[in-house]
């Protein structure tokens, strides 16, 4: 395995299909059913590594959703070009979370209208995929057969691991030897594979020996919607009534593989305490956790949607603590990025999860906070006085920790750019087979994603 690194808008083009704005550069084609402004981090990760290979010389086109993914009733414009990538989205791509035929539907025409669509891209090069949605390395490996160009694979999350973690799959049931079949099959073909975490290589290194073309690099603050905004110059904080508390803030997605329960439940401890206000800001099933305290009369509990991008600094500066979680069977698994984006906004941690895992790593390494372990409510309760104990000076020093190593090795044009030159080297030195002897992913991709849509 090779050495690891731990330590938007201009004016919207209506064009045919097929356009190439009389730009005949090299071209990446990246599938991805998340893309800015939708909040999801794995979109606006995606976006900072187009931008950077626009600015690397490369024509970048984006196949992406025409809807929000947790909500699709937003709409997005059908084609823009954002930071100089050409973005295309798609329609009948998102419906929404509320049921599994649903997501299923969707993210089956999203890909058989993404691949449809990458057929007639011209001075095609190469193809970046990542795991959104869980079956598009199928569709990779079988564009890439077809246009007979490299695949790169950015892994976010391993499926059907998750699955299989969370008890909604057997180990051995069909739909899941069916997408191992398909992990063998990208791992197989991709030129490079990026992971996030060195738990995340292990389990990668397991499926498949890609030794040769693995690739670490945890993902990146987004820092120039980062900025560090004081308690007191802070509207975000006037506006919804925070003066004078000490906010523990959990923000970004609520899935049940990153559970809160530990979290809201220690803040159930607080009630009685007017100064601690438990702020959960983001979507997700395990919101619901959240809502039922709220409907429970725990006043000291409150919940906010997701926050436009251009707030996102002074929402995560908000927080006099950040908390991020990680489910016990995850590690490996998923790896929640939130963690950079409260190090870069320079507030303390409190993690929860097992104590081999990339949260405990970067707390212990930085010396960010506390860390303890799912269903350690005690400990939890227990580190938050700690933290509220503390003077500005001393809660403010912790917090620097992080601003540094997010402006060292964990800043985002370090990875960015290594993220870059790892693309650029896969395509450069791929060697593209025949599409001869590669109809099997063009046959089998819809039945991959309506069998897994549910990852």
């Amino acid at each position: 395995m090779r050495p690891t690194t731990e330590s938007l808008s201009t004016e919207a083009s209506r064009l045919p299909l097929g356009t190439t704005f009389g730009d005949r550069r090299k071209t990446l084609l990246i599938i991805t059913q998340v893309y800015v402004p939708d909040p999801a981090a794995v979109g606006q990760q995606i976006s900072d590594a187009a931008a950077a290979m626009v600015r690397r010389g490369w024509r970048v086109v984006v196949l992406t959703s025409a809807r929000g993914y947790e909500d699709p009733r937003t709409k997005y414009k059908k084609r823009q070009m954002l930071e100089g990538v050409e973005v295309i989205r798609l329609p009948l791509s998102s419906f929404g979370k509320s049921s599994i035929p649903v997501r299923l539907i969707a993210q089956s025409l999203f890909l058989l209208e993404a691949m449809l669509r990458a057929l007639v891209i011209r001075d095609l090069r190469g193809i970046l995929i990542s795991t959104s949605p869980p079956a598009a390395p199928a569709a990779g490996v079988a564009l890439s057969a077809v246009r007979r160009v490299p695949v790169e694979y950015w892994v976010m999350d391993l499926n059907p691991d998750q699955m299989v973690a969370m008890g909604k799959l057997g180990p051995r049931s069909l739909p899941a030897r069916v997408f191992e079949a398909m992990n063998r099959l990208i791992l197989r073909r991709a030129s490079e594979v990026v992971v996030l975490d060195r738990f995340m290589a292990d389990r990668i290194l397991r499926k498949a020996d890609v030794s040769d073309k693995i690739t670490v690099l945890p993902p990146w603050p987004h820092e120039d919607h980062l900025q560090r905004v004081p308690h007191e110059q802070n509207a975000f904080r006037r506006e919804h009534g925070l003066d004078g508390k000490f906010v523990v803030m959990y923000s970004g997605n609520h899935s049940p593989a990153n559970p809160i329960t530990t979290l809201v439940e220690a803040a159930k401890q607080f009630r009685s305490d007017a100064r601690y206000v438990f702020l959960f800001v983001g979507g997700g099933r395990a919101k619901r956790e959240v809502e039922t305290a709220i409907a429970q009369g725990y006043s000291n509990i409150r919940s906010l949607p997701y926050q436009p991008l251009g707030r996102l600094g002074h929402s995560l500066s908000a927080a006099d603590v950040h908390v991020v979680s990680l489910g016990n069977d995850m590690v490996g698994i998923v790896h929640p990025s939130k963690i950079y984006g409260a190090m870069a906004v320079g507030r303390p941690l409190l993690t929860i999860g097992p104590a081999e895992s990339h949260l405990a790593d970067l707390v212990t390494r930085y010396g960010l906070g506390y860390h303890v372990a799912q269903g350690d409510v005690a400990g939890a309760v227990d580190a938050l006085r700690k933290l509220a104990a503390l003077s500005a000076d001393e809660l403010r020093a912790m917090g620097e920790r992080g601003v540094r190593a997010t402006h060292g090795d964990l800043s985002q044009p370090a990875l960015v750019e290594e993220f870059c030159r790892v693309i650029e080297s896969g395509i450069g030195s791929a060697r593209t087979g025949s599409a001869a002897g590669h109809w099997l992913p063009l046959v089998s991709v819809v039945a991959v994603a309506a069998v897994v849509a549910v990852l």
